[in-house]
């Protein structure tokens, strides 16, 4: 049954790898040749190019969907499988949000949207939202992982030895999940600039308050 279930997550994973390629490739057929290529911290398009350069965003897709299953193998050859499947399963998360930009700046550029405001959904609030669901994500994860060097709250202190590492990780799992649950908050309250500043100073203090705690288990477990 593991075996069947690590094959399906396989699978999956490299669908929404090459998902965005051969949907992009597939709409190039359709797609207008001059296409808006840039906007501005206003929604507002700064540049116009050629429909050509959608699969500039399908390839970083796939650069980064390499990078992940490349770390996952390495979680899982250094330390042990369910290392390997956290990774995987964060790395799938990651690449289905590139899969929704994907169709979202698809529409975009069939509409030759000029001012990413007109859009029915603003994109800074649907990728910090979605952020913030990933983080939840790794917060529920964390728990469950073993001392590695690759994924999790790894410091020089929850490295220390195995008793500061499962304190740590299991302090990083909730205050993630906290932190991810105030992101959503956020990008469904505000928009553009402040959801952006707003969410990232989360992200900072979270990092700080879970860097702070390592300290603190190694000092007390050591």
């Amino acid at each position: 049954m593991k075996m069947v279930n690590k094959k399906i997550m396989r699978y999956m994973y490299y669908i929404l790898m090459f998902l965005p390629l051969a949907v992009t490739v597939i709409s190039l057929l359709f797609l207008p040749d001059r296409i808006p290529a840039h906007y501005g911290s206003d929604n507002q398009v700064t540049r116009w190019g050629s429909k050509y350069e959608t699969l500039i965003f399908p390839a970083e897709t796939l650069i980064c969907g390499a990078i992940m299953t490349a770390v996952a193998k390495s979680a899982a050859g250094k330390e042990r499988e369910n290392n390997e499947k956290a990774a995987v399963i964060i790395g799938m998360a990651v690449l289905l949000l590139f899969n929704l930009m994907t169709v979202y700046f698809l529409y975009a550029d069939f509409r030759q949207i000029s001012n990413l405001s007109d859009m029915p959904v603003d994109i800074t609030g649907l990728v910090f939202c979605y952020l913030g669901a990933v983080i939840i994500l790794c917060g529920i994860l964390m728990p469950g992982l073993k001392r590695n060097s690759m994924i999790g709250l790894r410091t020089k202190w929850s490295m220390k030895n195995e008793v500061t590492w499962k304190k740590s990780q299991k302090f990083g799992g909730i205050s993630f999940i906290i932190a991810g649950v105030c992101i959503i908050i956020v990008s469904l309250q505000t928009k553009g600039t402040a959801c952006v500043i707003w969410s990232l100073g989360l992200l900072t203090a979270d990092a700080v308050i879970d860097v702070i705690y390592t300290y603190i288990a190694a000092r007390k477990y050591a």
